[in-house]
């Protein structure tokens, strides 16, 4: 049995190198840290009790079985990984890919035969022999009081809500107050809790309801905050300090009065955050949503558009979502997109009001008169091309200088530095990046 212990530590060892470190083709642990991990694998994981109880056979490949089908695994893999894997659905609303598992919503938990309860499959590392059941009976019933719960924890005013006709009336009438609109939730649609209520056919009539005692955060330039609606899963958290490492966010204050604080529990705008929107893109309900989205027509038809952002040379992979023509919203193409790999930058994810702007240059401009006047492109270019030829005969090539774009491509930014050497004949080309 020591053996196996040690043969899943190697596992974990190839993604703990901050812990552990490889020498000459062999791991080197620290007594301390393995007893400890011992311990919590034998005393306080239910999942590694049982699968130890019945015996690990050596030399055999890593398989599991869930829901009566054998799927081989990584050491190190967890329940949930080899789930995804295998396109077997596990619903999920605190895990976060990339970063560290919580297991802190239990919406994940799954049956292990031999476990002493449910287990996150989140958090819980695939074993050898391990037998995993994701839609039994008692796994339902817990997903379901775990939804439940959740839907009465907030303003979660959307159509899953079960009530009398009169609480309903009232209910909504309070939340729309409180929002300050006359919409149901901003989210509605696209909502990861509402999608898993209808899923279980989760029924919240009976469950009192909770009162927030935070106000909504408008003061902020692109994001909203909404405490009434925050499930406290720390996506949020875990993508502001772990993903995109800026550490602005965090968990603050204790038992019923927890919420997701900035700094020292001010507003976004006064702390660390560069509102970069990676919190809201991963935010599974609608407790953070963009100014943006209040802008949108709920029923008007949309079109998701795939492209690559121009604000750098780095090529992010974006989707936009079009609607009467115009740019409504902007985000990341998705987690397993390179090469941003779904972050953004605020830019990236909010400067696109510019491209619809009434107040944007459509045809080139000439100052006659002093007074800047709209000409065709023929007309604008030979009035460059005799200035640049007047310049060059009087003072010399290299009294000309060009800067390219960094919102251009590397194609365009190769014919500039062409034009700048072959033509106007000088090496006095630069890039506004390097500045």
């Amino acid at each position: 049995m020591f053996k196996d212990y040690y043969q899943i530590l190697i596992g974990i060892c190839k993604t703990k190198s901050q812990r552990y470190h490889k020498k000459n083709h062999k791991v080197h642990i620290d007594i301390k840290d393995f007893m400890e991990y011992l311990y919590f694998i034998y005393i306080c994981n239910p999942v590694k009790t049982a699968y130890f109880k019945r015996g690990n056979p050596m030399g055999k490949e890593n398989t599991i079985e869930i829901n009566g089908n054998h799927f081989s695994f990584e050491p190190g893999e967890t329940i949930l990984e080899v789930a995804q894997k295998n396109n077997i659905f596990i619903p999920t609303l605190c895990h976060l890919k990339g970063a560290t598992p919580t297991g802190s919503c239990r919406i994940c938990v799954v049956e292990v035969e031999g476990a002493r309860s449910l287990v996150a499959s989140c958090a819980a590392p695939a074993a050898r022999n391990m037998v995993v059941h994701t839609e039994s009976p008692e796994v339902i019933k817990a997903r379901r009081t775990i939804i439940r719960l959740l839907l009465s924890s907030g303003n979660h005013n959307c159509a899953i809500r079960d009530f009398d006709s009169k609480d309903w009336t009232q209910f909504q009438l309070r939340v729309l107050e409180e929002d300050g609109n006359e919409d149901l939730c901003p989210a509605w649609g696209d909502c990861k809790l509402q999608d898993l209520a209808y899923r279980y056919q989760v029924k919240t009539k009976g469950l009192p309801l909770s009162e927030c005692q935070y106000p909504i955060e408008k003061v902020n330039p692109f994001i909203i905050r909404d405490f009434s609606r925050c499930i406290l899963c720390g996506r949020c958290v875990q993508a502001c300090r772990e993903i995109q490492v800026n550490n602005a966010i965090d968990f603050g204050h204790r038992g019923a009065n927890t919420k997701i604080i900035a700094g020292t529990d001010v507003a976004l705008k006064d702390s660390d955050c560069v509102f970069c929107g990676q919190c809201v893109e991963v935010c599974p309900v609608g407790a953070l949503t963009s100014t943006h989205d209040l802008e949108l027509e709920r029923f008007a038809k949309t079109k998701k558009v795939r492209t690559t952002c121009t604000f750098c040379g780095v090529g992010c992979q974006v989707e936009m979502t079009v609607q009467n023509n115009k740019i409504v919203k902007m985000a990341s193409a998705g987690e397993d997109v390179a090469p941003n790999h779904g972050r953004l930058c605020v830019k990236g994810r909010y400067g696109f009001a510019f491209v619809g702007s009434p107040e944007r240059i459509t045809v080139p401009m000439i100052r006659k008169n002093g007074k800047l006047e709209g000409v065709t492109w023929d007309e604008a270019l030979d009035l460059v091309a005799s200035k640049f030829t007047g310049i060059k005969d009087e003072f010399g090539p290299d009294s000309l200088g060009v800067f390219t774009s960094a919102r251009i491509t590397n194609e365009e930014n190769y014919i500039a530095q062409k034009f700048t050497r072959a033509v106007l004949k000088t090496n006095n080309v630069d890039h506004c990046a390097r500045l």
